[in-house]
């Protein structure tokens, strides 16, 4: 049986009236990467109604404007919530500030390992890019160059970093994510394998407890007790909202589901959701079809 913390639900009203915000991962939760999930804006629409504040936090390894464009692309418009925030943001912000020793220590020529459309991370003086390994101070590290590309595909470069000890930047802490019905690479999976190779990793998003007391400070600083974290991942939206001290709802179909037989938008199974969290730190306080009312 699922942990005695997890309840199954049919929806978030069933709970709603202890929160007075959500704090809601993008890919797996309300969008595939491609549009929304059946039932998602009607869903925001309803938490906004019932005067709940609505936060996106989303590891995606760019700065909010492209977000909030893609976002409005998915017919998901600025009034079904308060605000966003991405783990693409959080690095841009501390490559900017370098308010801390480890970022400080970085330097400012970064070669960045990941696709052309994250390159934003590194403007209004953040750093200077290169794309030569021997040129560079640090990388920045926002996923695999060509979406489809595997992790194999990096292990020349990488090896390359590992030669002159970079220090890596990964703008996103995530494993794999689901874009449609594909399982892609993700920036975090990268930067797992450089720590292998004795690479040193500064992250930056979810799980991390600095982007949840940035997320809090967007929101007024509500009392945590009255937070809400929903998301598919165990390893980023479930454990970082345990460590930040929030209540989470896991929606078990996302990024594990094809892995245990768990489908978006059906009823977790009991005993398929409690071999998910089998061997799991991670324990959400409540399990949901999808992101829904």
């Amino acid at each position: 049986m699922p942990d005695h913390r997890t309840e199954i639900l049919p929806g978030l009203a069933a709970v709603a009236s202890r929160y007075d915000a959500f704090v809601l991962d993008l890919w797996g939760c309300v969008h595939d990467g491609i549009r929304p999930y059946p039932g998602v804006p009607e869903t925001l629409a309803a938490m906004r109604a019932s005067g709940r504040r609505v936060l996106m936090l989303s590891n995606v390894p760019r700065r909010v404007a492209p977000v909030l464009e893609m976002l409005a692309r998915m017919g998901i418009g600025g009034e079904l919530y308060d605000v966003v925030l991405s783990s693409g943001e959080s690095a841009w912000r501390a490559l900017r500030a370098r308010a801390d020793a480890a970022h400080a220590a970085l330097g400012q020529v970064g070669f960045h390992l990941g696709p052309a459309r994250d390159v934003t991370i590194f403007d209004e003086g953040a750093a200077t890019r290169t794309e030569d390994v021997g040129a560079a101070d640090f990388v920045l590290c926002t996923g695999p160059r060509e979406d489809l590309a595997p992790l194999e595909a990096h292990e020349e470069l990488l090896a390359a970093f590992a030669a002159r000890r970079l220090p890596m930047l990964c703008a996103n802490p995530d494993l794999w994510v689901m874009r449609g019905d594909a399982r892609l690479v993700c920036a975090g999976l990268i930067a797992q394998r450089y720590a292998q190779l004795g690479g040193q990793v500064l992250y930056h998003g979810k799980p991390h407890a600095a982007v949840y007391d940035a997320a809090l400070d967007l929101l007024g600083n509500p009392p945590r007790a009255r937070v809400l974290c929903v998301g598919d991942g165990l390893l980023t939206d479930i454990a970082g909202a345990n460590a930040a001290g929030i209540d989470c709802a896991l929606i078990p179909g996302g990024v594990h589901g094809e892995a245990h037989g768990l489908h978006m938008g059906e009823m977790p199974d009991p005993a398929r959701l409690a071999a998910l969290l089998e061997g799991h730190e991670a324990r959400p306080t409540w399990a949901i079809p999808s992101l829904r009312w």
